[in-house]
């Protein structure tokens, strides 16, 4: 199996072993305490589930600013996106060696994590809209990554963590949720060689359908990871139970038997198009994926990236053999009438926008409000009906 970033094993910070995980926990009772963001929080338990690989916790302001400016932390460990401990209230803290870190996400707040404090700095707001703009390409506050970021807090609390538990995952997404660890566990036992992974933070079309399977057929891989995202989202986007509940019709319907997993991972949207395209195959890799699929705006929001900038972003800023993991290049999908498939729209020279049923996401969700079908060419109708449902109910 491929190996995980930045080590020979995978190295998952949660408390696996039940003894020590009891101690823990006992002691952080007595331990001042931290309440989180849902950043922070969301950071933990990627940390936990081992899809960081190999952090040990935290970064520094240092690291944080390295990585913004040039994807390295100041050892030279090559990394995306700052993962950071921000916060704005540090007065239970102050002085304390060992914290626990409490979750946002989960009423009563438990703990979620035991933290050793290696330091507390403060960082400016320059520093801050610095690093927006670097992760970000903007520091425009109506863009969601760069609001949330700007708002965690003005102080870094740097060091490693032992996780204790994996929020409200576990509990809201039972068949779904899985750690790096057991994606990899799981592979094993279906005795995959080569894994495609598919991000997701939306439900899936006929075009996205569509390019899993071109993808498996392309690289010739044994299984696609349908990999969707848990966290926390925009205003607007679809909830997380009705993404699940409609993949998994898609699946069932439409895949041949044993060529998908559908999992989540416990990760707020940073909507940071390019860099966190770059992130997703990272902790992909961690995952045990061989091959991860890539396509237009990736991980993008508004008009803030290229069509292709989380594409060319692997050729300008991954240094050559920092990833094992391969990256297909997708282009937009879209059904053509002319062909009566969908296509990749890079393969349909003869075509004019005309020959693709293409719908907004705008048009899709007024259509679905209204009670009214979408094409079957562009969503199935089994998957429709479960969009249907949602939308009728929000209005």
């Amino acid at each position: 199996m491929i190996k995980p970033y930045g080590s020979d094993e995978l190295n998952p910070l949660f408390v696996y072993d039940s003894e020590e995980h009891h101690k823990l926990a006992a002691e952080a009772e007595g331990l001042p305490s931290l309440l989180l963001n849902s950043a922070a929080a969301a950071n933990a338990v990627m940390l936990g589930a081992g899809y960081f690989n190999p952090l040990t916790g935290y970064m520094n302001l240092a690291d944080a600013l390295s990585v913004a400016e040039n994807l390295h932390t100041t050892d030279g460990l090559f990394w995306p996106v700052p993962v950071v401990n921000r916060t704005d209230d540090i007065d239970a803290i102050k002085g304390a060696k060992r914290i626990a870190l409490r979750d946002p996400n989960v009423e009563g707040h438990p703990v979620l994590a035991i933290q050793d404090v290696e330091a507390i700095e403060e960082v400016s707001e320059e520093q801050v809209a610095t690093m927006c703009g670097q992760i970000f390409a903007t520091e425009d506050k109506a863009h969601p990554g760069v609001a949330t970021f700007s708002g965690l807090g003005r102080y870094v609390i740097s060091g490693p963590i032992q996780v204790l538990n994996f929020s409200y995952f576990q509990q809201d997404f039972p068949d779904t949720f899985r750690t790096a660890v057991e994606i990899r566990n799981e592979i094993t036992e279906r005795g995959w060689k080569k894994v495609v992974a598919f991000q997701t933070r939306n439900p899936m079309h006929r075009a996205h359908e569509e390019l899993c399977k071109m993808a498996l057929e392309a690289v010739d891989a044994d299984g696609v990871l349908i990999h969707m995202l848990l966290g926390q989202l925009k205003p607007g986007d679809i909830p997380a139970p009705v993404r699940d509940a409609a993949i998994r019709k898609m699946v069932e319907l439409y895949f041949p038997a044993n060529t998908v997993m559908i999992t989540g991972y416990g990760f707020d949207m940073l909507y940071a198009g390019p860099r966190e395209a770059v992130l997703h195959a990272l902790f992909r890799q961690n995952s045990g994926c061989t091959h991860f699929i890539v396509g237009r705006d990736h991980a993008g929001v508004g008009d803030y990236y290229g069509a292709f900038d989380a594409q060319t972003i692997f050729d300008e800023r991954v240094p050559a053999g920092a990833l094992d993991i391969e990256i297909f290049k997708a282009d937009h999908t879209a059904y053509s009438k002319k062909l009566n498939r969908v296509v990749m729209m890079r393969d349909a020279e003869d075509h004019t926008m005309d020959d693709f049923v293409i719908l907004s996401g705008t048009k899709v969700r007024a259509k679905l409000a209204a009670g009214e079908d979408l094409p079957k060419e562009f969503a199935r109708p089994e998957v429709a009906k479960i969009l249907m449902e949602h939308y009728q109910s929000e209005g």
